[in-house]
Formats: structure tokens, C-alpha cells, sequence
């Protein structure tokens, strides 16, 4: 068998995807109904949109397939994103490089693999709509027009989605974002009984900045704390921009003692972005933390709640 190589841009392909901040969020029809349509209009058992990121090949929709992602290592749209067209396999079992394959030899015994790469806005290829077939298959032209056709309107949807999902100013994720990921995230920690805690953040004296140096200043400030934030949390950790000067940050795998160290030296960064900036504000914060108890917080909304209560709490003692 032989594993698809890594990009050369692979840094950038990976940030690209994750700002599309669709990794790991629910099922969705406007994806659904495409991938029902793939496998209608050829005549195939299984249609995915496939996402790749470091580790394996995320399935945003899988009509066909009994599972939600497989190990990049042994997919075939790790090599599919190393195409600038289909990349297509009649037979697999014909190919030396998927012929021992465990996703040939074994379930879903793939035979018949065509992928077309799927491109942001920019050109990165973060995945593939594909369709498999247990037998080996032609695919003449007509077949490859189609496909394209299809993949365009999946790349139209992950860009409605990232739209609708992104802060304009700050380019993190907005409300509407951070509460499908988190929902998703503090549903894995339930059933991994692994820790979680939710930090919500409000700027300090922000009004201030605004009325003193004027609007255009307010937001330059925000996207310096976003970009703060963006630096000084891990890629796992989930950050949103709630609106106005409210933020959030929910850290998975954290009980509250981490939380406050991580926070503590987050702070740290806001205060030498001040002293570097001198812009001649400095940018301060209060948080509110709690830790995620799933039978205390029925859901995100709940956490997002306490959090709040606690956070104006600790602005109230600062006044």
C-alpha cells in the first residue's frame, strides 16, 4: 500500500480548511441532498463529501458508508487532493498502490474510486466529493462533467457555510459557529467523560476606546484581541466572537485549575500586545469560568449562561 505524500502547502491547505469552521459539526441537508444525488445520478452504493486534515478523512456527508471518517493514512482522497482533476481508479485491486488497501480487502471493499478535489476560495484542496463502488467501473467523460458540476455546488456550500458561520471583523468564528461546534464538542466529552471548561470573556472599559479614539479604532482593537486569541489557544480549544465585546473560549480536556492558568497566560499576551501596540489604550478583559457537568449544563446555551452570570460577577468587584 502505498500513503499519499503531504502536500507541500500543507500548513496553509489545513488552516484554510479549519477556517471553514465546518470540521466535525453536524449532519446537513444542503450537503446531504448532493451526496443523494451523486450516488443516484451514477449508480453508486456510497457518495461522501471528504474533508482531510492532519490525521484522516472526515466524512461532512456520507450516504452509503457505515462509518463518519477513516485514517488518512489509508484513504484514497489523500491522494486525491495531489489532483488538479478526478482522480480516478477503475479497479483498485489492479493499482499497486491501493491493491492491500485494508478499505479494499476489507470493508467497504472499494473496487472503484473516483474524487473530485474540493477548493476554497483561494485554491486550497481540502477534500474531494467522491463516489465508490464495490466493482470495477468506467468513467467516460459525460461522468466527469457531472461530477465537476456536483463538486462545484459542494464548493459553493462550504463557502455559504464558513460565511454564515465567521466574524466579518475578526474572521473567528461568530455565535452561530461556535454553538454547533461547541454542542458537538461537549457531546464527545459526555461520552469520553474527558473535562471541559468554558471560559466567556468581556472586554473592559471598551466603550471608552470607542468614544475617546472613534469606531474605526474600536474595531481595530477587537481584531487585535481575536488575533490574540488565535495565537495564545490550542487548535483543539473552540473561540468565538459573540458579538459586540463578549468572547468565548470553551477548552476541552481542561477542568477549571488548567482553565485559569491557560486564561492567566492569556492575559499575559493581551498586556504585551499593549505594550507593543502603545496604541494608547490598553486592552483588558474579565471571565467568567465554569466547568462543563453534563447533568448541570443540559446543553451549550446552559454553560454559556453560567459562564455569563460568573463573568459579570468578577466585572461587578472591578468597579
Amino acid at each position: 500500500m502505498e500513503k499519499a505524500a503531504i502536500p507541500d502547502n500543507e500548513a496553509s491547505r489545513l488552516q484554510a480548511l479549519r477556517s471553514l469552521n465546518v470540521l466535525d459539526t453536524p449532519e446537513e441537508e444542503r450537503f446531504d441532498r448532493l451526496t443523494r444525488m451523486a450516488r443516484r445520478m451514477f449508480r453508486v452504493p456510497v457518495a461522501l463529501v471528504s474533508l482531510v486534515d492532519e490525521n484522516r478523512q472526515w466524512f461532512k456527508s456520507n450516504d452509503g458508508l457505515a462509518v463518519c471518517e477513516t485514517p488518512r493514512d489509508i484513504s484514497f482522497c489523500g491522494h486525491a487532493i495531489h489532483a488538479d482533476d478526478i482522480f480516478l481508479i477503475s479497479d483498485a485491486l489492479q493499482d499497486p498502490r491501493f491493491a492491500d488497501n485494508p478499505l479494499v480487502t476489507g470493508e467497504p471493499h472499494v473496487r472503484f474510486y473516483a474524487g473530485c478535489p474540493l477548493r476554497t476560495a483561494d485554491g486550497h484542496k481540502i477534500g474531494t466529493l467522491c463516489i465508490l463502488d464495490s466493482v470495477p467501473r468506467e468513467f467516460d467523460h459525460e461522468d466527469r462533467i457531472a461530477l465537476h458540476d456536483l463538486a462545484s455546488v459542494v464548493e459553493d456550500e462550504l463557502t455559504a457555510f464558513q460565511t454564515a458561520t465567521t466574524d466579518d471583523l475578526t474572521r473567528i468564528s461568530n455565535r452561530r459557529g461556535f454553538l454547533l461546534l461547541a454542542q458537538y464538542s461537549l457531546n464527545f466529552c459526555a461520552r469520553q467523560q474527558q473535562p471541559a471548561t468554558l471560559a466567556f470573556i468581556d472586554l473592559d472599559q471598551f466603550k471608552p476606546i470607542n468614544d475617546r479614539f472613534g469606531h474605526a479604532e474600536g474595531d481595530r482593537a477587537l481584531v487585535a484581541f481575536s488575533d490574540t486569541m488565535r495565537c495564545s489557544f490550542r487548535s483543539t480549544d473552540l473561540f468565538a466572537r459573540l458579538g459586540g465585546d463578549e468572547f468565548v473560549v470553551l477548552l476541552s480536556g481542561a477542568r477549571k485549575a488548567d482553565a485559569e492558568q491557560v486564561i492567566r497566560k492569556f492575559a499575559d499576551a493581551v498586556q504585551a500586545y499593549n505594550e507593543e501596540a502603545g496604541r494608547g489604550y490598553a486592552l483588558k478583559f474579565s471571565a467568567g469560568l465554569v466547568e462543563f457537568a453534563p447533568s448541570a449544563h443540559r446543553n451549550i446555551e446552559a454553560l454559556l449562561a453560567e459562564g455569563d452570570a460568573q463573568m459579570y460577577a468578577i466585572k461587578a468587584t472591578k468597579h
